[in-house]
């Protein structure tokens, strides 16, 4: 039995809990906390509704597990039209492993970013208020969550998401060194080689550029400013990792035909070129992340304005006054800035994995400052602003997305894929695909290859076809060539670039299959 004082007690603490929830800043309030939570869960989840695989490589990346579930293909995999994939395997075996459970290719295919963009939002939140408070920990929620990056890559089926969660545990486990002094133990270089081992084996030694030219640089002003606490794990964890992916490598040289040329000299080595991908200038990143990690960007480079004008020393002295895990931080988010900048080959999703350390060098500026007499008053409020508006707008840049997305109907190839599956299942046809321009197509048909048109009509007049899913120009060219070949009502069309991209399918006439 609860006693009457209990009761009382009980409830006067929940009265001056909800007092104190009402009295405290927007940003120390629990209640702010799970509203922007729960916002971006839900961004997350249909900012890429409805889901297709028409755009960004996403067909290339869900092939691959495809390919190692039809065909056995789990080390080396193809691209849909059949040219070698260029990504090591671990996304790929991760989606197998998630189909082998659910039995859905969907959620095989979306659920490694999804769960990575969860577990990287949980660990820089923690680490964030664990380090600077509350209020910072939610500003990294907030900045990680609501802006124009992050939701967009939380369900595409690529490998940016993933990649950027192992960088940042990489970084945020050099953060701690640094912030703690401690030595690294031999445990701590085991967790490096772990973790320097799965991002080659998620997108290859790309995670050098991210974390090396920050290492390096804070290594050399951590000696000339006197900082004993070491950022560097030693050699051995990112030799051996490198080892594991040149072990791959090699096998796929001497083993896959036009590995070498596909993998090697095209999509690696023709990253530093001209000529293979399109180049683009040097300051191609720096407006893009302005623009889609706004208001956010703005905000971190509003407080280390205000902090410089602040003190009217030199920057030598400023340097040396920033704690040595803000320096890791600077260095580590303007390093992997400068080296991604200096590779001819640009894509905005590419440079991702500065995000998080952003995030959290953000949190340190809005954690130092929240106490302040002076600062404090204006870092609230700045930040109050901030978020309200990522809020808007990011919910805003969601909604529109989805709404243009609707409107031009882009999930019609899978949904055309879906019937065609359901209609083949029912009437026991044997159906392909001739190859056209979507190699998504592959995929909702869920074919393991594209056949040539020619192909087609041999096996079409030899009775081994019975349906067949064609580009709408090439459809006559097929009917005059075969007989018995008509169009069903089934049909899909996307527009692209302002043009119609449209497949037909074609079934043999009740004539043709009639008895004689």
């Amino acid at each position: 039995m609860v006693r009457p004082s209990a009761r009382f007690f009980g409830a006067s603490d929940r009265r001056v809990t909800r007092q104190l929830e009402v009295a405290a800043p927007l940003l120390e309030r629990r209640s702010t906390f799970w509203a922007v939570a729960l916002l971006t869960a839900v961004l997350f989840a249909v900012t890429n509704l409805p889901w297709h695989l028409d755009d960004y490589d996403q067909a290339k990346q869900a092939f691959t597990s495809f390919e190692m579930v039809n065909d056995g293909q789990w080390l080396y995999q193809h691209t849909p039209s059949g040219k070698v994939a260029t990504k090591p395997p671990l996304i790929g075996w991760v989606s197998a492993a998630v189909y082998a459970a659910t039995r859905s290719w969907d959620a095989a295919w979306r659920l490694p970013s999804l769960a990575a963009a969860a577990l990287l939002l949980y660990a820089l939140t923690r680490t964030a208020t664990a380090s600077y408070g509350i209020a910072a920990g939610v500003v990294a929620l907030c900045a990680f969550g609501l802006n124009l990056l992050s939701p967009r890559l939380a369900t595409l089926v690529r490998t940016d998401m993933p990649l950027a969660l192992v960088v940042f545990l990489l970084g945020a486990n050099i953060w701690r060194k640094v912030q703690s002094g401690d030595a690294w133990t031999a445990r701590d270089r085991l967790i490096v080689f772990v973790l320097l081992t799965t991002a080659m084996l998620v997108k290859g030694p790309i995670v050098y550029a991210f974390l090396l030219p920050g290492l390096v640089v804070f290594q050399l002003i951590g000696r000339a400013n006197g900082v004993r606490a070491s950022p560097w794990s030693g050699w051995w964890p990112w030799v051996a990792s490198l080892a594991v992916f040149l072990a791959w490598a090699a096998a796929g040289i001497a083993w896959v035909p036009e590995f070498y040329e596909q993998v090697v000299l095209k999509e690696f080595a023709g990253r530093f070129g001209e000529t293979v991908h399109r180049p683009q200038p040097l300051l191609f990143y720096f407006p893009h992340l302005l623009h889609k990690f706004a208001p956010w960007s703005v905000l971190l480079i509003a407080l280390a304005a205000v902090g410089w004008r602040r003190e009217k020393i030199g920057f030598a002295a400023r340097w040396r006054r920033i704690s040595p895990a803000t320096r890791w931080l600077i260095c580590w988010s303007a390093g992997g800035l400068l080296v991604m900048s200096l590779i001819p080959s640009k894509r905005v999703d590419r440079i991702f994995p500065i995000i998080p350390p952003l995030c959290l060098l953000l949190a340190a500026q809005v954690g130092n400052a929240w106490r302040d007499e002076t600062l404090g008053p204006r870092v609230r409020r700045w930040s109050a602003v901030a978020v309200v508006f990522a809020a808007v707008f990011t919910t805003g840049y969601a909604a529109q997305r989805m709404i243009i997305s609707y409107r031009a109907d882009e999930g019609a190839f899978a949904r055309f894929g879906t019937l065609v599956r359901h209609d083949a299942a029912e009437r026991g046809w044997r159906y392909e695909v001739v190859q056209g321009k979507h190699e998504g197509l592959l995929l909702y048909l869920q074919r393991t290859r594209f056949i040539k048109l020619d192909e087609a009509m041999e096996r079409w007049n030899s009775g081994t076809l019975d349906a067949v899913v064609v580009p709408a120009e090439q459809a006559q060219v097929f009917q005059g060539q075969v007989s018995g070949a008509e169009a069903s009502p089934l049909a899909g069309a996307i527009t692209q670039n302002g043009r119609v991209r449209r497949y037909v399918l074609l079934v043999k006439s009740p004539a043709a299959t009639a008895p004689q």
